[in-house]
């Protein structure tokens, strides 16, 4: 049994076209553009948009500092809630200075880095909507 071959086109023939993309990449620079002229002509809207980054890296700084106070400021509390807490010993040393002399740093450490983490993620998301094409 002989094995199948391709048909091979004869001269005549016509071969199809090479496709052609398009790409609408002048309009939506165009959008691009406009929203950064309203940011640095400080429009209206350019103000929103600034304001609506602030306000959110605001709420962001209020939020940890709100964490930073609960968790460090309520070691205090604590302490004098139960004071039966505040005379526990690990390896010889008092349990108020471990968590508030060691760790407290880390705790402050992972705070910090959650903040920079998250404002980034901020500031990401406005670029992203400054440079997002308008519809």
């Amino acid at each position: 049994m002989a094995a199948p071959t391709e048909p091979v086109p004869s001269p005549r023939t016509p071969t199809p076209p090479r496709r052609t993309r398009i790409v609408l990449a002048e309009v939506s620079r165009r959008g691009v553009e406009r929203t950064r002229s309203e940011l640095t002509e400080q429009t209206r809207v350019g103000e929103a948009l600034v304001r609506g980054l602030v306000r959110a890296q605001l709420a962001l700084a209020l939020r940890l500092a709100a964490v930073v106070l609960i968790g460090l400021g309520g070691l205090p509390w604590l302490f004098a809630i139960a004071p039966t807490v505040s005379r526990v010993t690990v390896a010889g040393v008092n349990l108020p200075w471990l968590l508030l002399g060691v760790a407290a740093f880390p705790f402050l450490v992972a705070v910090g880095w959650t903040y920079v983490w998250l404002a980034e993620r901020n500031e990401q998301d406005f670029t992203d909507l400054v440079q997002r094409p308008e519809r």
